[in-house]
């Protein structure tokens, strides 16, 4: 116990009692009932652990393993734990919510279209989509959390003799494509061994296209799956058998636009002209108002929704203008072909595809009543869905609703700091971090095609316990929150997932203390459990009602390990303080 000074003013301070944090009355109460004459002894921890942690496969040795560990604290009893070392373990990084050791358990041998795939959108840019600057550093960031699906867009240099990667039609300044491949190469699977998909946004000319291809085979070698045969089978192949490899997707190169447009200006013009010629430029292939624009399918507002997309590729003249070698390149084939909503989300029994939505069509076309299309078209299909254009502040969209109409690639900006990129940070926490996570068999039944606004039954209840929060006074300094006196912490507790789950809730605040104690119980009734992400936040509010950020994390309620757990808490960006975490209790009742 010790003293905390604040000055109010230069004649007056005013002193804070600082206390460690203590153990709450129900571990004290389980203590009681798991040790003898105040000792907790390694079968007392065993049968702790199989009882309350629901942890059935522990066995004394590990029980007396940590025990072991916990002979550094000068806390420890020669014949098990007392009741201090017995909280300092329960609120350790030994006793993580989500069982570290299990590693990726779920079925890697499925299509890859049964998955939900870790997604970045403009992967390359630093800040905000109008004005900040392209690199390679973001590219290895997401690799290195685990993203599995890494987005280029290509444009040709200022002299039109080599590529950039850069948001066209923008103020971001460029980065050499070569650099973004080398980084790919360099950190794709620091985190994760299963497939990293690139999907490009391709503005260049047949030429340029030859010299990308150069650069990618170069570059990536064994690693690239260079056969284009997806577009020819029934199914995707599995991320296990795509293991440490390379996928390039797009649309099949569509240069022939060029000379449609070349054709239709010559049209417009009369001989009045003075000679005709003009340098040969990269083909506007988006409107200059660049509404809803991204990678392959060139979504705009205005365009023509019978404009043509993937069918394009069966015209004699793109396959005599378009490189050879690049198009080989691509292993999944992207583009929505002719028509609306409908006719995109066909189903063809004999080959497989990749479509683009923005958030707004895919919007459009939820409340237009194709939802349960969508989720039937990625029971085979993939479906990717990126942020609107207007975002240029590189915010991102709820999450959510994509992945529980199946769509796998929920494409968001990594940059976009906030609510939605949290969710998807705590989305892929499951199954190991490996970027990929199976999707439950209800949005894979073709007999029965779920539909997320159903009225289902209660499958479950998650029952959550705050106990309390610590770890604040040595993350932050101690002015940080309140200038006058320690801060006023409250935490907030919310279910994300379908329409029927979705529950908010918030403890009480506790005035003027770092370590502090809510000991408040939520019950959470689930329909849908598997797609429930738990969103834990906590905030500093003073009496004004003015909140201040104090940390959060997102967990997979499907991963949720039961029994009482110390659950660190991240910054706005995403990163873990060293010390921050809350104690809690998770039940499935």
């Amino acid at each position: 116990m010790s003293k905390q000074t604040y000055r109010v003013c230069f004649c007056f301070r005013r002193r804070f009692r600082l206390t460690a944090a203590e153990a709450p009355p129900d571990v004290k109460a389980l203590f009681e009932a798991y040790s003898q004459s105040g000792v907790m002894s390694a079968d007392d921890l065993r049968r702790f652990l199989v009882e309350v942690q629901a942890e059935a496969s522990a066995t004394a040795e590990e029980a007396q393993g940590i025990i072991d560990s916990l002979k550094h604290l000068h806390i420890f009893h020669r014949r098990g734990l007392d009741l201090e070392a017995f909280f300092k373990y329960l609120f350790s990084d030994a006793n993580q919510p989500l069982d570290p050791k299990i590693g990726v358990h779920h079925d890697m041998t499925a299509p890859l279209s049964h998955y939900f795939i870790y997604t970045s959108h403009n992967t390359y840019l630093t800040g905000n989509q109008f004005s900040s600057d392209s690199s390679d550093v973001p590219i290895v960031r997401a690799l290195q959390l685990g993203v599995r699906g890494i987005e280029l867009d290509l444009w040709p240099n200022s002299t039109k003799d080599n590529v950039d990667v850069l948001h066209g039609r923008t103020l971001t300044t460029p980065v050499p494509l070569i650099r973004c491949l080398r980084s790919i190469k360099n950190h794709a699977f620091s985190a994760s061994e299963y497939p990293v998909i690139i999907t490009l946004e391709d503005h260049l000319t047949a030429d340029l296209q030859a010299l990308v291809a150069e650069m990618i085979v170069q570059t990536f070698g064994e690693m690239l799956v260079t056969h284009p045969g997806s577009s020819l089978l029934g199914e995707f192949p599995s991320p296990e058998s795509l293991k440490r490899r390379i996928i390039i997707s797009t649309k099949p190169p569509k240069e022939y636009l060029e000379g449609k447009e070349d054709k239709a200006k010559k049209s417009c013009t009369d001989s009045s002209s003075d000679d005709g010629a003009h340098p040969r430029e990269v083909p506007d292939l988006i409107p200059r108002n660049d509404h809803d624009k991204d990678d392959d399918d060139d979504d705009d507002a205005n365009r023509d929704v019978t404009e043509t997309d993937e069918d394009d590729e069966k015209d004699p003249k793109v396959r005599s203008q378009a490189a050879p070698q690049y198009r080989d390149l691509i292993a999944i084939p992207a583009g929505r072909g002719k028509g609306g909503i409908q006719a995109w989300l066909r189903v063809d029994p004999t080959k497989v595809r990749r479509i683009s939505l923005s958030e707004q069509k895919f919007e459009d076309a939820i409340s237009g009543g194709y939802g349960q299309d969508i989720v039937r078209f990625t029971q085979k299909n993939i479906l990717r869905i990126y942020p609107r254009a207007i975002r240029l502040d590189s915010s991102n969209y709820k999450p959510l609703c994509a992945l529980m109409h199946g769509a796998q690639m929920v494409a968001l900006n990594m940059q976009g700091y906030g609510k939605s990129l949290w969710l998807m940070h705590g989305m892929f926490r499951a199954n190991g971090g490996c970027g990929y996570v199976k999707k439950p068999d209800f949005l894979l039944d073709a007999d029965e095609v779920f539909d997320p606004k159903a009225e289902l039954p209660v499958k479950t209840t998650l029952r959550v316990t705050v106990y309390m929060g610590e770890g604040w006074y040595y993350d932050f300094s101690h002015t940080h929150f309140d200038t006058y006196s320690p801060p006023d912490f409250r935490a907030k507790i919310a279910i994300v997932g379908v329409p029927a789950d979705k529950k908010k809730k918030k403890t009480k605040t506790i005035d003027d203390n770092w370590i502090p104690s809510w000991d408040e119980v939520f019950e959470f009734p689930l329909t849908v459990p598997e797609l429930a992400l738990l969103r834990l936040q906590v905030s500093e509010e003073d009496v004004s009602g003015k909140t201040m950020f104090a940390g959060q994390t997102c967990l997979p309620v499907s991963e949720l390990r039961e029994g009482i757990r110390a659950v660190p808490l991240y910054t706005r960006k995403g990163e873990k303080y060293k010390c921050v975490k809350l104690l809690l209790r998770f039940e499935f009742v």
